[in-house]
This record gives structure tokens, sequence and C-alpha cells, in this order.
């Protein structure tokens, strides 16, 4: 079985004053972060996760110029400025994988453990999406989706439905906690949304910490 990965680039990141996607996170951009860290330790984009095969990444913007450094396919939304639903739709409408990992461009601190065990726990469950749920709160941009899922996503779009919560309560959804992930996963770090520059401040002293441990 092939997973794809999808990867959203965002809107217009009007808190952060810039494009969160391509802020620097340790010599790195953010997307690449992202990118790099999914597939860490692949020797090829055709093998992801060791013994998962993943599709070649698929990066959703309505602005691909910034993202061609990346080396990925970027696909435009269909419904442009609907918000992250309309990215969802665009990746698994474009993705050729019925599993599928989509992950916001502001999660930098994401790991490849953590995504592996989504793709598992997807396959696994014999749902629409398995989604995780920490610290009583619902992180949809960084789960796994059925590809079937665009077709609902689709009508409610049509429909002027945007909201992530609407969607999954018209799916049959898993949700993970805490508790139900690797114990190497930092759940707190994981699922960091980095919409504010205070908020990207947080990162660098996360990863300056961890730097100097490794030393």
């Amino acid at each position: 079985m092939e997973y794809g990965v999808i990867i959203l680039a965002g809107g217009k990141s009007s808190r952060m004053g810039t494009n969160k996607a391509l802020i620097p996170v340790q010599g790195a951009t953010s997307i690449r972060r992202i990118r790099d860290e999914i597939r860490k330790g692949v020797p090829g984009i055709e093998i992801a996760f060791d013994d998962m095969p993943v599709a070649p990444f698929i990066i959703v913007t309505n602005d691909p110029d910034p993202y061609q450094f990346l080396g990925e396919r970027t696909v435009r939304d269909r419904y442009p400025g609907l918000g992250p639903l309309s990215g969802i739709h665009a990746g698994l409408e474009s993705s050729s994988c019925d599993w599928n990992l989509v992950v916001a461009c502001d999660m930098p601190m994401v790991t490849a453990e953590a995504a592996r065990f989504l793709l598992e726990e997807a396959v696994a469950s014999n749902v629409d999406a398995v989604v995780p749920f920490i610290d009583g709160q619902l992180h949809p941009l960084f789960a796994a989706y059925h590809k079937r899922c665009a077709d609902q996503i689709e009508h409610m779009l049509n429909a002027g439905q945007l909201r992530m919560h609407d969607l999954l309560n018209r799916l049959h959804v898993r949700r993970v906690t805490e508790a139900d992930f690797p114990d190497e996963v930092d759940t707190k770090r994981v699922f960091y949304n980095m919409n504010r520059p205070e908020e990207w401040q947080q990162v660098q002293v996360w990863l300056d910490i961890d730097g100097r441990d490794s030393e």
C-alpha cells in the first residue's frame, strides 16, 4: 500500500506577519523542515518510514513559485479562498493514494514517528480519518484522511460549509489521544502551532535546547 503526504502551504499568515511556510527554523524553512522530517533517513521519495512506501509529496498552494525549491508536486485549490477544507480537498483529489497524511506548514515540530503512527492507525482502524485529540483539542491539520473524504468535502464547499469540525462530524473518525502515541512522541511539541512571532520564538527555544543537549 502507498501512502501520500499533503502539506498545506497556508494562507495569508496575517498573525505571523510573514509567510509561515517560509519562515526560517534552524537553518531551513518551516515547510522544508516538515518535509525533511517526515521522510528523514529515507533514500528516495518512493520509500518512507522504512517499510511504508509513500508517493511523492503534494504541496497545496495557490502561489507555487516560492515552493519550487522543494522539488515536489504543487497543486492549487479548486475552491480558492475557502480555508483549510479547500486545501485538504485539493490534496486528496490530486493524490493517487487511498490514505494520505495531511500536515499544515505551521507545525515545524512534527516527527516521522508521529506521522507513521497516524498512518498505521488509519489503515488498522477501517475509518475515514484518524485525528489527534491532544490536551482537549482536535488537530485536524496533522491527521490521516482517506481519499474518499474528498467527495464529502466538495459537497460541503459547494454548500458554503467551511468548518473543519463540521467535516469531522460527517466522517467516521478515530480520535487518538496523548496516551495512544508511542512514548517517543512529545505531543506537546508535535502539535504546537506556530501562528504568531512569539510562537515561532518558542520553537527556536526548544530547538536551541535540543541542540545543546545533543552536544
